[in-house]
């Protein structure tokens, strides 16, 4: 028996930039992080008395006698990939699904650890990251862009930047207390809507090209600008949190789907409480806000937001891991047989 738990994620700068019509031309960067919010995937080989060959938990249950009758896309070509037979697996989250977190890479990408770790083999992040992002965006052909992967496979307060040649992933060395401090002004709220991010994605392919494309320019430009601010200490966090409204102000331009008039409304009221800035996490449409709150104005925020969930959390350095691994040794079943 196999258990994953890989983390979800957070993008504060440069979501966009990472679509890979986009940077293979422009080049492109994200500022995001992983936090203490996880999924975790539990696998093993089915015991073979039962007269089905796989069985899945997810939001559904599906028990099927072959892996091309998997109604689920993700593990039906996950499987299919890495060969694997006969199996159980379940999976569980701390958060809702299709809520702007990256929660579908994160399940992906911890999936794909799990079988690889119950075929008996390590997988290094960088492989884990890649063969993710080719299950969701090729074989799965969903629409959307490569950071979730990443950030869900490797952890932590990165810079991906993304180019002709593929991507790099590079921490953003700042201090203990300085990242403490904003992980502290940093609120998170659940606006109650779930979403599935390939949908926003086709939604927000219209408009203007150009129109979108120069305003993905200026929003790659501000994740330079977000670095230096997060790394100079000379430097007041509180323009991390004013450079968050800034982008936000872009993005919401940049697709029909990204924004509603409620989201707009639940933006307002946060800032007029006295949020320096924020953004609605994902693709648009719904999900998870997060507002940037100096420690005194907090309360008022709450209370401003009293109608929605509020979700503390802490920022995690670890990305996806095995927590526990028991090996087995997988005789394959010959179901012709009968007693």
């Amino acid at each position: 028996m196999v258990i994953s738990k890989t983390p979800f994620r957070m993008s504060f700068f440069g979501g966009g930039t990472d679509m890979e019509d986009f940077f293979k031309e422009h080049g492109g960067a994200i500022i995001s992080t992983t936090f203490d919010k996880y999924c975790y995937v539990n696998v093993r080989h089915l015991p073979p008395f039962f007269d089905y060959s796989t069985e899945l938990a997810y939001s559904r249950m599906e028990r099927v006698d072959s892996v091309d009758k998997i109604e689920h896309p993700a593990i039906r070509n996950a499987m299919d990939m890495l060969d694997m037979q006969e199996i159980r697996l379940t999976y569980e989250a701390d958060l809702p699904a299709r809520s702007g977190l990256g929660t579908s890479s994160s399940f992906a990408v911890g999936m794909l650890n799990a079988f690889y770790a119950l075929k008996g083999k390590y997988v290094d992040k960088k492989k884990l990251a890649n063969d993710a992002i080719y299950l969701e965006r090729v074989l799965c052909k969903e629409a959307g862009g490569w950071q979730d992967q990443i950030a869900a496979a490797y952890g932590g307060l990165n810079k991906i930047s993304f180019g002709s040649n593929g991507y790099e992933v590079d921490p953003i060395i700042i201090s203990p207390e300085r990242k403490k401090e904003l992980n502290g002004n940093l609120m998170m709220f659940f606006t109650g809507f779930t979403r599935f991010s390939s949908e926003v994605q086709k939604a927000n392919s219209g408009g203007n090209k150009e129109e979108k494309e120069r305003r993905l320019l200026e929003m790659l430009g501000l994740v330079d600008e977000a670095e230096k601010i997060l790394t100079d200490k000379d430097v007041s966090l509180n323009e991390f949190g004013r450079l968050l409204d800034y982008t936000w102000k872009l993005k919401r331009n940049t697709g029909a789907a990204v924004t509603t008039d409620h989201i707009d409304e639940i933006y307002t009221k946060g800032i007029e409480a006295g949020a320096l800035g924020g953004k609605l996490l994902g693709a648009g449409g719904g999900g998870f806000f997060v507002f940037y709150v100096e420690k005194d104005k907090q309360d008022k925020v709450n209370e401003a937001l009293g109608n929605l969930m509020h979700i503390p959390f802490e920022f995690e350095d670890g990305g996806t891991r095995i927590i526990h691994y028991t090996p087995e040794a997988f005789v394959p079943n010959d179901r012709s047989v009968t007693a």
